[in-house]
């Protein structure tokens, strides 16, 4: 499974943003799909997950409310859709394929790598 992430870049805080996570090569079909991202000097962290039905969602905590996340039918894309962004969303955002299908905060249930997509969201 190949992913492509894009849609990154500078925003203020209040904006808006969508990343998308296309399949490349292949649909991820029956894979969760999930977000990642990684502050300069923190470690990489959860950030929200579809199941591959596209029927459950995961959020981390600092981040419900303001995300969302969807997938096509096609199971070709998944999009994260970023509203009220603040600077602590600062950061590379990378979305991951889960075999198993759930939608895991855990980043070790996910098998594939996507590569990272800056967002910066200035005060």
């Amino acid at each position: 499974v190949q992913l492509q992430a894009s849609g990154g870049g500078v925003v203020q805080a209040g904006d808006s943003l969508r990343l998308s996570c296309k399949a490349s090569g292949r649909p991820f079909s029956n894979y969760g799909i999930g977000w990642f991202r990684q502050a300069p000097g923190k470690e990489q962290e959860f950030v929200a997950a579809v199941s591959w039905r596209g029927d459950k969602t995961n959020f981390a905590d600092s981040v419900k409310e303001r995300f969302t996340i969807t997938r096509d039918s096609a199971h070709t894309a998944v999009e994260l859709q970023m509203n009220r962004l603040q600077p602590d969303d600062t950061g590379i955002y990378t979305c991951a394929a889960e075999p198993m299908g759930t939608g895991s905060s855990n980043s070790r249930d996910y098998f594939y790598w996507g590569q990272g997509t800056q967002v910066t969201v200035s005060s």
